[in-house]
């Protein structure tokens, strides 16, 4: 009877009078790099249908990639009385997060982890997905692989790199140095940028795996500036599969990441907390699983290989420098 006059009367709960009663906002504070990023928008949708089995709703703010900015405002949604953080945007050392944990705020990273294992995380199977990428390309006939690495002061990046090292070594790979670059950060203009850096240094290379999908569509786009063919001359795959990739030209060979359900385990991981005593809550740490989506950026070794040497095989000059395999 009560409800039902309450709807007839149009009867709005009080947020602030019930905070104040229960201690609770109702809100939390996530997290994001760069939300212009489209992997990012299956994943808030993840966290917003998560919170909301409990009527929980979420405060988004971008950190732009900057430690500094992230601090800054984790403390200031703290203080604006979220009831706790989903953070997809961490360094590895993150003090701003340990602390917040160890002030009794419940805390999960999702995609991202850090090195404070106190932090809650659901991020993906790099190791599997990198040895998936390595051994597409060892079926197509490659072995001279290239790699556009991620930054080491991220996990996604750490960790990819060190699993495509480990792949390599499995599969009895040549792991030249000089065929692995660490890019600044993950977007397409750091992946044309270290696939200029790749070219310059003149080492034979027929497919190259990327540490994402945005790397790897700056390298095809970097391949193509210098008169290179993708798939036909160099090889190309991503990771993440994020939102129409598989619309590019060539459409792109990724590793499959749950991004909708990694933001949901996000939140569901965090309400689990909410529901423990500080002294109680324990850290959970989920590995999501992957898989390889194979498209048009990748296909079997011809029978040329490119070695691309620094100033040769300008768009419309000379073509590409190529070599006998063997």
């Amino acid at each position: 009877k009560i409800v039902r006059t309450a709807s007839e009367l149009g009867y709005r709960p009080d947020s602030i009078a019930y905070s104040l009663r229960t201690r609770r906002s109702l809100t939390v504070g996530v997290l994001v790099p760069d939300i212009t990023n489209v992997i990012f928008p299956p994943i808030l949708r993840g966290i917003e249908d998560g919170l909301a089995e409990r009527g929980y709703i979420a405060i988004m703010v971008n950190t732009d990639s900057d430690p500094q900015r992230e601090t800054t405002l984790i403390e200031t949604l703290r203080a604006r009385g979220v009831d706790g953080l989903i953070l997809a945007s961490v360094q590895l050392q993150d003090p701003a997060i340990s602390r917040a944990v160890a002030d009794g705020i419940p805390a999960v990273t999702v995609n991202r982890k850090v090195n404070d294992p106190a932090v809650s995380s659901v991020v993906h199977d790099d190791d599997t997905g990198m040895r998936l990428a390595v051994a597409h390309m060892v079926e197509l006939g490659h072995r001279r692989i290239a790699h556009i690495a991620g930054p080491q002061d991220l996990s996604t990046g750490l960790l990819r790199y060190r699993a495509f090292i480990k792949a390599a070594k499995e599969h009895g790979l040549d792991l030249d140095e000089d065929l692995i670059v660490f890019s600044r950060g993950f977007n397409e203009s750091e992946g044309e940028r270290s696939l200029r850096e790749l070219a310059n240094r003149g080492k034979l290379f027929s497919a190259i795996v990327c540490a994402n999908d945005r790397l790897a569509i700056g390298a095809v786009e970097g391949l193509r500036s210098l008169g290179f063919d993708c798939p036909d001359q160099v090889s190309v795959s991503g990771y993440n599969d994020m939102a129409l990739v598989d619309r590019i030209q060539p459409p792109l060979t990724t590793i499959r990441i749950r991004q909708y359900e990694s933001g949901l385990a996000a939140a569901r991981v965090l309400l689990e907390q909410f529901e423990q005593r500080p002294d109680d809550r324990r850290p959970r740490h989920i590995v999501l699983p992957v898989e390889l989506i194979v498209r048009g950026s990748t296909a079997p070794l011809g029978r040329l290989r490119v070695r691309r040497a620094a100033g040769r095989a300008a768009p419309g000059r000379n073509p590409p420098e190529t070599e006998a395999p063997g």
